[in-house]
């Protein structure tokens, strides 16, 4: 459906819609729902705030207002364990500025748990997937390897440490890597969820109508899940994306086959994957190192004109 005031719909697969309200604002709107993570209920709820929130973010827009989605079955999850999934968010939500207004629950097997998000931008300054520019540099701003911990987690495999480390990046509001690169002006961003490094990049690229590589020993990685992966420890997601990806990415010879994996493995409430001009680079750095953001990457970098091609180099 087109209308001249959505300014993003679905033409680009971009992280969430933007709706004109009139010359000074727009709305934001995204949803997201996900079955459990993490065995802490209170966690698992501040993870799923985190990641409702992290669209809007990508968009380079402010979040205000939420809607609970709870999926959970009555009489047999203990009302203790669903009011700690709903403090976890609700916590999130605030330490988020974010306002919690209701929401919707519906009887099902298996507990799922996630919010719609709304949240203002102005309508000329509405970072999409679609604006990045050959010669862009690209940075990350957290590590991979969350997938393969939270299947670590579910097959009672994972660390003690591994869990810490993946729930704290989970946890990760990305507000902070959102404000400074609005601050700075970028041409493109993305999250990186479900779709893997590789796959958002694919859409990022596609949505622009360029080509781009990635530097595979860039790229952060949770140390933690690198015991996993030798164990072969993946989620079904990794491999689906891994196939996915022999349609447009391009592996050299020097990237393992663990590695690639890795670059397409799903992640929960992952980082910005920013499309920067060169000239602005160092300042976006800058700015997001000033405001404590976990990690500031350089990953790879934009090419010729094209139709989405991933080129992964060692």
């Amino acid at each position: 459906m087109s209308h001249p005031d959505l300014l993003v719909g679905l033409e680009t697969r971009d992280d969430a819609a933007v709706y004109r309200i009139d010359a000074e604002r727009a709305i934001v709107q995204t949803v997201d729902v996900f079955t459990p993570v993490v065995d802490d209920p209170y966690a698992y709820g501040a993870i799923a705030a985190a990641n409702s929130l992290s669209d809007v973010y990508a968009m380079g827009a402010r979040p205000f207002l939420a809607l609970n989605l709870l999926a959970y079955p009555p009489g047999r999850l203990p009302y203790e364990v669903v009011a700690a999934i709903l403090r976890g968010g609700l916590d999130k939500m605030r330490e988020a500025q974010v306002l919690v207004a209701g929401g919707h629950s519906l009887d099902d097997p298996q507990p799922k748990f996630g919010y719609a998000v709304t949240g203002f931008v102005h309508p000329d300054r509405v970072v999409t997937n679609a604006g990045a520019r050959p010669g862009d540099r690209l940075l990350l701003t957290k590590p991979l390897g969350i997938g393969v911990i939270t299947t670590g987690i579910k097959q009672e495999r994972a660390s003690p440490a591994a869990v810490e480390a993946a729930t704290t990046l989970m946890l990760e509001l990305n507000r902070a890597a959102s404000e400074a690169m609005v601050e700075v002006g970028v041409h493109a961003c993305t999250d990186v969820t479900g779709y893997g490094l590789v796959g958002h990049l694919h859409e990022l690229a596609a949505a622009s109508r360029v080509d781009v590589q990635v530097r595979a020993s860039r790229v952060p990685i949770l140390e933690q899940a690198w015991d996993l992966v030798r164990e072969r420890v993946f989620p079904g997601g990794t491999y689906r994306n891994r196939r996915a990806a022999a349609r447009y990415a391009r592996w050299a010879a020097g990237v393992s086959e663990e590695l690639q994996l890795l670059l397409c493995d799903p992640q929960t409430s992952g980082g910005l994957l920013i499309a920067v001009a060169p000239e602005r680079a160092a300042r976006l750095e800058r700015a997001l190192a000033e405001r404590r953001v976990p990690v500031i990457a350089e990953v790879g970098e934009v090419l010729e004109p094209g139709e989405g091609l991933v080129r992964v180099v060692a």
